[in-house]
């Protein structure tokens, strides 16, 4: 073979070779950056629910964990200062007024917390046996909004062990 046939089959890309290239890698680029983006929306999800979740429990937690007669209190930035009291007046989250049930709520990053003191016998708590706590925690996600709720008893350490 003579050098000048082998500068002759050998060929560059041509133009139509080099456009199909270019479109499959776009259409795998924009693939990819898809995915990115339902990974990232899912990831955002994922952490306002765990944010919710442990927004709630640390409601619930705070309020097992109080003395009883400072139970409709809520020290929400952990100053040693009450920054919320609780009422059952139909007013900021309360959802009916005297319906014996106490509520107080506080948004922080994207989720609403709302947290609920039902006494066991209407009026005051000191008479009540024990009270129902309950926290529900609303966020976005997706189109909607989905929520958390948890609760648990405590009992009036006056009562325990009386019967």
């Amino acid at each position: 073979m003579t050098r000048d046939r082998l500068f002759l089959t050998e060929g560059g890309a041509s133009f139509a070779e080099v456009l199909v290239a270019m479109t499959l890698t776009m259409i795998g680029l924009v693939g990819a950056m898809g995915a990115f983006q339902a990974a990232e929306r899912s990831l955002r999800t994922g952490t306002l629910a765990t944010r919710a979740l442990a927004m709630a429990e640390s409601r619930i937690e705070a309020k097992r964990s109080v003395r009883w007669d400072r139970l409709l209190l809520d020290d929400l930035n952990h100053d040693g200062v009450p920054d919320l009291v609780m009422r059952d007046d139909g007013i900021g989250g309360d959802v009916l007024a005297g319906d014996g049930v106490y509520s107080g709520s506080w948004d922080q990053d994207g989720v609403q917390l709302m947290w609920t003191v039902t006494p066991s016998r209407f009026g005051s708590l000191s008479v009540s046996g024990h009270v129902l706590l309950e926290a529900r925690s609303v966020y976005a996600a997706g189109e909607g909004q989905r929520e958390v709720r948890i609760g648990t008893l405590r009992a009036n350490p006056v009562f325990v062990g009386n019967r």
